[in-house]
C-alpha cells in the first residue's frame, strides 16, 4: 500500500463525460487528514502511520487520547485510524494529507462498514429461491435442507437466516472520475460501502492495471 486517506461519504449523484454519457458517482469528502504517529520496523516490527480526521471537542475524548494528540502536537480529532504503508519515510507527524494525493482516472479500494439490515431470512440474505406458493406446498420461504441426517447437527457455513449487513466491506478497483482539491472531494464511479456520513478508508488499488 502506497497511499491512503480517510473520507466521509456525502451521497450519490451523476456527472457527464465528454461524450454526454451519464456516469453515476459517489461523492466523498476526503481529508484533510493529519499524521498523528508513525511506526517503523525497527521499533514496532512493521511500517504504518496513524492519521486523524475531523476536528473533535475535547470534552468528547478521554484523557489518554487527548494526551496522544498533545504529544503529536495536533488538535483533537474525531477519527483515528492506523494504516500500513510501504513508504512511511515521506510522512512526518503533523503533516496534512489531502485529496490531491490521488489523480483523476486512478483506481482505488474503499473500505467501510456496510449498512445494517437487521435480521433477514435466507432468501434476502443469501439470494436463495423460495418454494412453490401453490398446489398444496406449505414450504415457501424456508432455508431448505440442513444436509446429512446422520450427523445429527447443522454443519458450519450453512446459508441460514441471521444478522445481515453491518460488516467491514471493501470495494476494489473503483475509478476516480473527478477530484476537487479545493473542497477535498473525490467523485468515485459507482457505489461504495456504508451509509451517508459513514467513515471510509480510501487506498490505492491492489488490482489496478
Amino acid at each position: 500500500m502506497k497511499k491512503a486517506i480517510l473520507a466521509k461519504k456525502i451521497g450519490m449523484t451523476q456527472v457527464f463525460d465528454d461524450e454526454g454519457r451519464a456516469i453515476p458517482v459517489t461523492v466523498l469528502e476526503a481529508g484533510p487528514c493529519v499524521v498523528v504517529a508513525k511506526k517503523n520496523p525497527d521499533k514496532d516490527g512493521y511500517s504504518s502511520i496513524q492519521i486523524g480526521f475531523k476536528p473533535a471537542k475535547k470534552n468528547l475524548l478521554n484523557k489518554p487520547l487527548l494526551g496522544h494528540y498533545a504529544k503529536a502536537g495536533v488538535a483533537p480529532l474525531k477519527y483515528l485510524r492506523e494504516i500500513r504503508l510501504a513508504e512511511v519515510d515521506k510522512y512526518e507527524v503533523g503533516q496534512e494529507i489531502k485529496a490531491d494525493i490521488f489523480e483523476t482516472g486512478e483506481y482505488v479500494d474503499i473500505t467501510g462498514i456496510s449498512k445494517g439490515k437487521g435480521f433477514a431470512g435466507s432468501i434476502k440474505r443469501h439470494g436463495q429461491r423460495r418454494g412453490a406458493m401453490t398446489h398444496g406446498s406449505h414450504y415457501h420461504r424456508g432455508p431448505g435442507s440442513m444436509g446429512a441426517v446422520d450427523a445429527a447437527r447443522v454443519f458450519k457455513g450453512r446459508p441460514l437466516p441471521g444478522r445481515m449487513g453491518g460488516k467491514k466491506v471493501t470495494s476494489q478497483r473503483l475509478k476516480i472520475i473527478k477530484i476537487d482539491a479545493d473542497k477535498n472531494l473525490l467523485l468515485i464511479k459507482g457505489a461504495v460501502p456504508g451509509p451517508r456520513n459513514g467513515l471510509l478508508i480510501v487506498k490505492n488499488s491492489v488490482k489496478a492495471s
